[in-house]
């Protein structure tokens, strides 16, 4: 069912509730991606994805052209950014400002399995080499 909300006299949201089974899943290697809410879904401003990490699981090195906010629920990560390691676990929020390269690693024995959210729509990504990346990697 799709049901609308109005935001001001001339947009809508494509759904006001997105149930799980309406949610796509990019098994990728290591990596259970699923993209929450975008501009698929009519958001402007906002990006929201929930992944899970296998141990040992990275993301490819890349950067993006917004603010990301991770949030950890379980499991231990690593962000590697600017030569530095930040080690993180369940409820750690982790900041990562636009145009910063990094990479997150699951290095527990667990899943790490944390939300990302962006303040943006549509979130650019770029790989290492500046290539644009096509999601879900």
């Amino acid at each position: 069912m799709n049901i609308g909300a109005d935001i001001g006299s001339s947009r809508r949201l494509a759904h006001t509730v997105i149930t799980p089974e309406m949610l796509q899943v990019a098994n990728l290697p290591g990596i259970e991606h699923r993209t929450l809410a975008d501009a698929g879904h009519g958001l402007r401003h906002l990006s929201v994805w929930q992944q899970t990490l296998a141990p040992g699981a990275a993301t490819p090195p890349h950067r993006h052209d917004t603010e990301e906010v991770v949030i950890c629920h379980s499991g231990r990560g690593e962000l590697h950014m600017d030569g530095k390691v930040h080690r993180f676990g369940p409820h750690a929020v982790v900041l990562i400002p636009p145009d910063v390269p990094h990479q997150i690693f699951s290095v527990g024995s667990q899943p790490m399995e944390c939300t990302a959210i962006f303040a943006t729509g549509e979130v650019e990504v770029y790989g290492s080499d500046d290539e644009r990346m096509v999601l879900p990697w």
